[in-house]
Order: structure tokens, then sequence, then C-alpha cells
């Protein structure tokens, strides 16, 4: 069986996650289940990256130990992925004592070979990214990361040699055109960051104790970036007494980051494998951002919205398939009420919701809730539609494995679509009326209720509870997978619900922009 290994960020936990968290959460869970229906050995890994002085700063404030301040935030995190049925394989906390094992371990490893050497560093550092920079990287004299203020300081501090490894990294990005999607980000990365010049990385920290100290050097603490990026490694088992779980899974399949921290799973955790002589994960995926009209989600501007108030008020199939259509693969994503709710009202309940309840009141009206068996084309356009059903497939995998999220979900709608203007083809409700016209009546029902198993099918691993809902409606209950795309003639015979319900209920438009409205803070 083949294997399928993705990762998200780990995330720090300074604050509540809001939709934009969600999003690569709900992304990589898609993906997760997408190869899992398609057979293949899935592991899905997500977590907190808790250490590090904004942590430290943070624990002081709620006048708690950085330990207690991180424990509060990882019950919250789990407690949300629960709600949002994310299906992931592990939780790591880099304050797990494995992980800090095997990075101090790592460490040590990396200054003995060379890679890492002790020295000062002065510079501007910038506390929420935790990173120094120099005057020629700073943005108006602020981080060029977050464009937050920079403050000037100097301490001993540990280094790892970047400079070393860089036309290594600039080989492997010209003979491996799959590593970074979109291609953009990686001429970014070579004309920012390597033509440039590499810096060395500084790796350990003086200034605050929040973190895991350098075994042989205990007053330093290991920089958030070498402790973090380590943990798609750590968390299998690397440098454990037991390492099958790392030699049947890494390299990872896909890493799944947003674009604030793209230099550092580009450049920086390369390297870093490089130099511990072990394989590149295959792909690393840079999304962009879900933004607000008026830029960026902050607090301060109060326009923040988080996941659990939609959900609650309009369900987790929806909240999820408004965050994945809504963002584009090369700019950022736009959230607005307006569009929320347009979104709901339009491809959830006019496309699908009216599909499914016309397709069973059908089956009722006509055949008493009895599915047809498939016997051959009947109607002028039976083989198109079966053509364009087999053709959705084909155009959806090949968006998935292209990284377009939000086109994949529309070929699927496409056929939504197509499957509403089938029946206004066919004219079922005029074959009723002649009796010669029976066997097109029951092709016309076994077609659409083919289609949508399709549909449910195509949708599961992004929408599981419409899909099941969707299912149950239509009386199938065999256990679903990718062959049974393959067998839109092989239906087993079925007997649909005796009465439709509606599976997305029509939204008031103007009342629920004004209830998101109010939402943000």
């Amino acid at each position: 069986m083949k294997k399928y290994y993705i990762t998200t960020p780990i995330y720090y936990p300074s604050g509540k996650f809001h939709i934009g968290t969600a999003y690569t959460e709900v992304l990589a869970d898609m993906l997760t289940k997408y190869h899992k229906l398609k057979g293949y050995n899935t592991f899905m890994l997500t977590g907190l990256d808790e250490h590090g002085q904004k942590i430290e700063n943070k624990a002081i404030a709620a006048n708690m130990t950085p330990q207690e301040y991180v424990d509060k935030q990882a019950e919250a995190a789990i407690k949300l992925w629960k709600t949002m049925k994310i299906d992931y394989n592990k939780f790591i906390r880099t304050t797990d004592e494995e992980h800090v094992k095997v990075v101090q371990d790592i460490f040590e490893k990396l200054l003995e070979q060379g890679d890492i050497y002790k020295g000062y560093y002065e510079g501007w550092y910038c506390e929420p990214c935790e990173s120094y920079f120099t005057d020629l990287q700073l943005v108006d004299g602020k981080c060029p990361d977050c464009g937050r203020e920079v403050k000037k300081m100097k301490e001993e501090a540990y280094f790892f040699n970047m400079k070393k490894y860089a036309d290594r990294l600039l080989e492997y990005y010209n003979t491996h055109e799959e590593f970074i999607k979109p291609d953009y980000r990686k001429t970014e990365m070579i004309n920012n960051f390597i033509k440039p010049g590499l810096e060395d990385l500084c790796v350990t920290r003086t200034s605050f104790t929040w973190g895991v100290p350098v075994k042989s050097d205990p007053k330093h603490v290991i920089y958030v970036w070498l402790d973090a990026l380590t943990n798609y490694i750590t968390a299998i088992g690397y440098g454990s007494d037991n390492t099958k779980q790392f030699n049947e899974l890494w390299p990872a399949d896909l890493h799944i980051v947003g674009k604030d921290i793209a230099r550092f799973h580009l450049i920086y955790w390369p390297i870093f494998l490089m130099a511990l002589n072990l394989p590149l994960p295959k792909q690393i995926l840079v999304h962009n951002w879900i933004t607000m009209k008026n830029g960026k989600m902050s607090k301060s501007v109060g326009n923040v919205i988080y996941p659990e108030s939609l959900i609650e008020r309009y369900g987790l199939d929806a909240t999820k398939y408004y965050l994945i259509r809504q963002m584009p693969t090369s700019s950022d994503g736009i959230f607005t009420p307006e569009e929320f709710v347009k979104r709901y009202n339009n491809d959830l309940v006019n496309d699908l919701s009216n599909l499914l309840n016309r397709t069973v009141s059908m089956a009722n009206k006509y055949f008493d809730g009895n599915v047809p068996e498939f016997n051959g084309n009947k109607n002028d356009v039976d083989e198109e539609y079966r053509d364009e059903a087999k053709q959705t497939i084909i155009d959806f995998d090949a968006r998935i494995e292209n990284c377009e999220f939000a086109d994949a979900l529309q070929i699927i709608w496409n056929f939504i679509s197509r499957s509403n203007k089938y029946i206004d083809e066919t004219k079922p409700w005029e074959l009723a009326k002649d009796e010669s016209r029976k066997d097109e009546l029951k092709s016309v029902i076994y077609h659409l209720i083919a289609g949508l198993r399709h549909i449910a099918v195509l949708i599961d691993p992004l929408l599981g509870e419409t899909s099941k809902e969707i299912l149950r409606q239509i009386g199938n209950n065999e256990e679903i997978s990718w062959d049974t795309l393959l067998e839109f003639e092989k239906m087993p015979t079925t007997k649909v619900i005796e009465k439709g319900e509606p599976i997305f209920m029509r939204l008031v438009e103007a009342d629920e922009i004004e209830y998101i409205k109010s939402l943000m803070k």
C-alpha cells in the first residue's frame, strides 16, 4: 500500500486560532481524506510550536508558568480540531520530552560536524518572529516578515553555516521542479534570499530561558526554527530508539505552510535536512492568507473571525466549503460576510441541496422510491452525462495534484450544475405522462441517483457530513472508495428515503450578513 505523509505547520499558540489557521488545517485534512479514499496509508501531523520569548512573555502577562500557558493553549487547539473533525494521526508539541531530547541530539551532531559554530550576534531583532535582520533586510525600518517594530540587540550565540549549503540548495531547486508550489515562491526565495547571499543563521538565544537548552552549553536555548522545524521528523521517530515509522513515512509527501513562514521552510528546513544527510520532503505547498476587505485580520482593527462562530451557526461543512472555495491559488483570499452568504445560498442550497431534493422526490413520485437498474442509453444525453461524470474525476484529480483546490471544487460544482441541466433536458415530468417512455424515465432517475453518488464520493474528503447525508437519502449503504467512481453503470439497486430532506436551508441574506459582521472582533 502506498503511503501519504502530510503535515501542517506547528502553530504558535500565542492566541486563539482564527479562520486563517483553520484554512490550513482543513486543507491538510481534506488531502488526507482524499488520499485515504484512494487507498493510501495516510498519516497527518499537526501540533504546536510552544517555545520562545513571546510565549514566555505571554505566560508572565497571564500570571502563569510557560508550561501552564502552553498546556492551556494545547487543550484549546485540540478541542477546536475535534469540533472541526480534523482526522490527524499525531498532535506534536515541542515541549514533548522525546522531541526535546532529539532536538538536543541534532544540535550536538551539527555542532560536532562543523555546521554550527559559536560567535556573537548583533542586529535588529523582531520578537514576534524571533528573528534577527540586517539593515538591508529591514523594510521601512521594520521586520520584513511581519512589519512590526524591531530593536537592536547583541548576544553570544551559535550560528548555522548557511553559506555552506547555498549552492546545493539552488541546484536542488533547479532539478526538482515539483518541490515548491506554487512555482513563483521558488523565484522569490532565489531572488530575495539566495542570490543576494545567505546569511549564517543564529540558532540559539541567551536572552530568555523558555526553550530547549543546548546540552553542551545550557545557558543557550535552541533557536525556535531549529527546534520547531525538526518536528516533522521527531514526530515519527527520527533519532529515537524505534525508527520504524520514520523509515516508513519519510520523506514527507507534502508540507503545507502559510506564506509568512515560507522562507523558513523553503530555505532553512531543506538545508537542515541536507546537513543531517536526510532526504528532502517531496513537495512544500505555500498558501496565501485569508484577509478581510480592509486588510489582514487583526484584533486591534476588530476584523477577526473565528471558525467556531461560523460552525455553530452554519454548520461544519458550509464553513469548510467556504474556506477552501474562497482561497485562490496565486493570491490572498478575501473573507466577506456577503460572499459567505452568497456561496451558501447559491452553491449549497440552489445547486446541491436542490438537486438532491428534486431527485429524491421524483424517485418517490414515479417509482415508489425504488431506483431503477441501469439499462443502457435511453435518452440522447445519457451517454454524454456519464462521460461528463467520468471526465469530472480526471479534471478533479488534476486540480488536486496541481494544488488548485478552489478550482477542484469548481469542477465538482460544474458537474452538479450539469446534473440540474440534465433534469431540464430530459424533462422527467413529461416522460411520466407517456407509458411508452417509461424506460426513458427509468434511465433518467438511475442517472441522477448515480450522479448524486458520484458527487457524494467526490465531496467526501471535504464535506463528509454532507456526503453521508446524500448517500443516506439515496439509499446507498455501500462503503465508498475511489473505485466507486469508476462504477457509474454498476450502482447497486437502492431505495431512496420516503421524503427528501433539505441538506442546506436558504439564508435570509440581509439578516445573516449583519450577524456575521457582529462576529468580527
